[in-house]
């Protein structure tokens, strides 16, 4: 039996919208769901926004207020994906509100915002999912799986790049992404916080780091209005970027291998290149996210001149089947916040968790503060052990 879930969304610019189109999605894919979600209400302060989005995706009601969702008794699970620097305070207080929580990545400025929220999940015992959504690629999934099986042997070492242009052009808008204060950390949060993620999901816990920063582009133009997305913003008064453009650092993990961690938002002819390459005693395994379902892979027994095959992921692997029904088929970006939502709503319906959840944005915010706290002093760091 399928029953109605209310949901709501806070926040409606771009993500907001693959999260609605998410909701939309899910029971196309996975029919087996028991509980369908019902767009109640989107919170959006922009004028205007939330109205357009209403016409557009069927939600019930608007508001320019996110306390007015978690003070509605008809919603009982909200998506946030408004700014990073509201994350704590919407994340503790839906949660508190007895709401099952779909929260963006980064969960808040620091490790202690992400914790916040963690603890009032926690409490109120609802559901919390996090969008660390590359995790969830079918490839990514089938990594982790060879990876775990010690088909390349012992992991040696690994790279991880997030590599972006969204930030490129010096005529790109000062918004709240460009502060400390709202934006946290710049490409920390931003990408390297899926970095983090991804480390962890395929290798285990990071016990210390050393990292170095950079700010390549140190003015940007005020916006004259509201904004969405990465607008430009000709002519207006210059004012400074507060926080990083660009980070790379060195892993130790408690397995005993090392890795390269690197982000950038500044990347010009760099588009979405992100992806890894795990290196073992016995082989190898490679991803790129703009070959989303395939894996490059290199096993056996003849270690020097060993060949590298590409392989491309099929049924069998993660929530493939739900989208394709063959091998080399594609799926895209929003099909990974499907699988997101999915895994969410079947958190709710089932009462545990599936997929990312605050306990893992706790770990991979650790590591961020860390990275921070190693770029300011110089040094390598250890990377506070999860609780």
């Amino acid at each position: 039996m399928v029953r109605a879930l209310g949901v709501a969304v806070v926040g409606f610019g771009w993500m907001g919208r693959v999260h609605t189109q998410a909701y939309a999605r899910v029971h196309h894919h996975f029919p087996r769901l028991t509980v369908r979600p019902e767009l109640v209400t989107v919170a959006e302060e922009v004028p205007g926004r939330a109205e357009e989005a209403a016409a557009r995706y069927g939600f019930a009601a608007t508001t320019r207020d996110w306390r007015e969702v978690a003070a509605d008794p008809r919603v009982e699970a909200v998506s946030v994906t408004a700014p990073n620097f509201l994350h704590r305070e919407i994340g503790v207080a839906m949660a508190r509100a007895g709401k099952h929580l779909w929260i963006e990545k980064p969960v808040g400025l620091t490790a202690d915002d992400a914790r916040a929220v963690a603890d009032a999940v926690a409490g109120a015992g609802v559901q919390g999912t996090v969008g660390f959504n590359y995790r969830g690629a079918p490839a990514v999934e089938s990594a982790r799986e060879l990876i775990g099986s010690g088909e390349i042997g012992t992991v040696t070492h690994v790279r991880i790049r997030l590599f972006s242009d969204y930030a490129a052009h010096p005529d790109g808008a000062l918004t709240w992404r460009y502060e400390r204060e709202r934006g946290g950390s710049g490409v920390l949060g931003d990408l390297a916080s899926h970095g983090a993620d991804l480390a962890r999901f395929l290798l285990g816990d990071i016990t210390s780091l050393t990292a170095d920063t950079a700010v390549f582009l140190p003015r940007r133009a005020r916006p004259a209005g509201a904004t969405a997305g990465h607008t430009l913003a000709t002519g207006g008064d210059l004012g400074p970027v507060e926080n990083e453009d660009y980070v790379n650092c060195l892993l130790r993990f408690a397995s005993g291998a090392r890795g390269v961690l690197e982000a950038c938002r500044v990347s010009v002819g760099e588009q979405n290149n992100y992806g890894f390459e795990v290196h073992g005693t016995r082989g190898a395994v490679f991803w790129d996210f703009r070959r989303m379902n395939e894996l490059a892979v290199s096993r056996g027994t003849t270690y020097q001149d060993q060949p590298v095959s590409t392989v491309y992921v099929g049924p069998g692997a993660g929530e493939f089947g739900a989208f394709q029904p063959g091998a080399a088929n594609a799926m895209g970006y929003d099909d990974l916040k499907v699988i997101e939502a999915y895994r969410f709503l079947r958190s709710v319906a089932e009462g545990r968790p599936y997929g990312a959840t605050l306990a893992d944005a706790v770990r991979s915010a650790a590591v961020l503060d860390a990275m921070s706290r190693s770029a300011a002093s110089g040094t390598w760091v250890g990377v506070a052990p999860p609780t």
